[in-house]
């Protein structure tokens, strides 16, 4: 069974490019760094989240290895600087777990 972490922000709709610019930033850091998880970023076309939110979600083998992302990102430098700009512009953030079903093996 794996597991699905989603990292769900509502940013604020006026500052929407200064947000994505910044989470372009973030997505620069994961390529970067081969350290880095590498997530996928969505964004609500119809959905029950509004359309100023970003996704960012991840496949992790185990629940002890997406929480061991989430620690890292806590104690990147990097990551840090990035997120303490980014959070100014955020309403909300939360994050969901999802166990992942394989119903073929």
């Amino acid at each position: 069974m794996g597991i699905v972490m989603r990292i769900i922000q509502q940013f604020d709709p006026a500052r929407e490019d200064e947000f994505m610019a910044l989470e372009r930033k973030f997505e620069e850091l994961e390529t970067r760094r081969p350290d880095f998880p590498k997530g996928r970023r969505m964004q609500p076309v119809s959905s029950i989240e509004p359309v100023n939110t970003l996704i960012w979600q991840c496949d992790f083998p185990d629940i002890e290895t997406a929480f061991m992302a989430l620690n890292f990102f806590e104690g990147d430098e990097a990551h840090e600087k990035l997120y303490r700009q980014q959070v100014e512009l955020m309403k909300t953030i939360r994050i969901e777990f999802y166990k992942t079903l394989d119903f073929n093996n």
